[in-house]
């Protein structure tokens, strides 16, 4: 995401020259490109040049340190006040209420259908929440059964009333039936449509006042770039919304939403999609975002997907067979399976500092790993367990079983010894407080 961008500012940096002092002589063509980058990230150029404006006055006298560059000390404040300009801190969602209701309202095509399916998964999984979805969109014929098939994915209830037309119904009717289940939230999906008009905008009012929600959320794809920023005005000028939720962040997208939408409706944004998948779903923070933009990566987030996935046990099982040299492919294996879960394999290694330009023009395979499990797959259970036992005439059987070649089944093999050497480097001596991190929690 945001990849023109983050060259055009990473050109803008470069042409700041001089030492000593940051003057408007030097600063000129600096302001000039990040103003340009913003524009052709679908940015307006009023906002561009307020954005800019306020960069200069921030930059300009401000005394370089010995150590630093200009153009380090300009990354630095074009870094707080892309942060700023998306909001500054984190919001996180209102849950309270017996049962807490959340409201989902947008475009038709934007997403909403989806994002209820993965906002509910998020409450159960992350926040171990009874959840229960409302299938509210009583006009596009597969709405109901779409948001069934996502229920039943992730394990969550579906309310519906077939056919009821009255959203209003439905949904107060929807929240009787949580209360009497014990559901700790209900998330409404409404209907969209295909651009903003009285009639939706009386009908989702009257859903809004019937059931007077904890939390109304504006679903927005970021692929429509300025055109998004509009209809979240328009949308919150007549509904008035609490956040925003970009969806569709992770395609071809300029950004342009991202930066603005905030100082223009004046409300957070909450989450961000960047998956089709159903745990693609990411808290919005700011500060975060503003690294990833100027290409600094984004370790925090990385460290908190690899908590989510490896629990304390699970480290201490593993320490324990490092140890014992009883490390083998199953528990290789296993440790691959829960990498695939954080989610897609270029994105995380752009959350790594430093590589998010190695890997832009990378072709990543969502299934890189996909050679490495039909070799593992291929070996006998003995082989699995000790991998010292596999000599010729076994990696040419492996190779064959799993249509690969000896040499990368070769390849495979000394990957899986230096990453054990290194995995029991790190489970003890200096490397124990990385691993118990990485261990994480539940």
């Amino acid at each position: 995401m945001f990849e023109g961008l983050s060259d055009r500012l990473d050109r803008s940096f470069k042409v700041l020259k001089g030492q000593g002092r940051i003057t408007e002589i030097n600063i000129a063509e600096s302001i000039k490109e990040i103003r340009r980058a913003l524009i052709e990230a679908d940015v307006s150029y009023k906002i561009a040049k307020q954005f800019t404006n306020e960069i200069k006055e921030q930059a300009l006298g401000q005394h370089v340190l010995t150590a630093v560059k200009p153009g380090e000390l300009m990354v630095k404040i074009v870094h707080d006040e892309l942060a700023k300009l998306m909001g500054g801190e984190q919001v996180d969602i209102n849950i309270k209420g017996s049962p807490a209701v959340i409201l989902i309202a947008g475009l038709q095509g934007s997403g909403k259908t989806t994002f209820s399916a993965k906002l509910a998964n998020y409450l159960k999984s992350k926040k171990g929440k009874q959840v229960l979805l409302v299938a509210g969109d009583v006009y596009r014929p597969a709405a109901i059964d779409q948001l069934k098939v996502l229920g039943e994915q992730i394990g969550a209830e579906v309310y519906s009333e077939e056919g009821n037309l009255d959203p209003v119904k439905i949904a107060k009717n929807a929240i009787k039936y949580a209360r009497d289940k014990g559901k700790q939230i209900v998330i409404v999906d409404t209907a969209g449509r295909l651009a903003v008009d009285e009639v939706m905008m009386k009908e989702i009012a009257a859903v809004k006042k019937a059931i007077n929600p904890q939390e109304t959320l504006f679903v927005v794809d970021a692929m429509t770039g300025q055109d998004a920023v509009n209809t979240a005005k328009a949308f919150n000028d007549q509904l008035g919304f609490d956040g925003v939720v970009l969806t569709k962040l992770d395609g071809d997208t300029r950004g342009g939403a991202a930066l603005t939408i905030r100082s223009v409706v004046e409300k957070p944004i909450k989450f961000v999609g960047i998956g089709e998948k159903l745990d693609a779903l990411d808290l919005f923070h700011p500060s975060r975002m503003a690294d990833r933009i100027l290409g600094m990566g984004d370790i925090v987030t990385l460290v908190e997907k690899a908590q989510e996935q490896f629990d304390e046990e699970e480290a201490r099982k593993i320490q324990k067979k490092l140890a014992k040299n009883q490390f083998g492919f199953d528990d290789f294996l296993k440790q691959i399976q829960q990498i695939k879960k954080m989610g897609n394999v270029k994105d995380l290694m752009g959350m790594i500092p430093g590589m998010s330009k190695a890997v832009k023009d990378v072709d990543i395979d969502d299934d890189a790993f996909k050679g490495i499990e039909a070799i593992i797959h291929s070996m006998t259970p003995e082989e699995r367990s000790n991998p010292k036992i596999i000599n010729g005439s076994r990696r040419k059987r492996i190779a064959d079983g799993s249509g690969t070649t000896i040499q990368e089944v070769n390849r495979l093999i000394k990957q899986f010894s230096e990453t054990s050497k290194m995995m029991k480097m790190m489970s003890s001596g200096k490397g124990k407080n990385m691993m118990r991190m990485m261990g994480g929690r539940r």
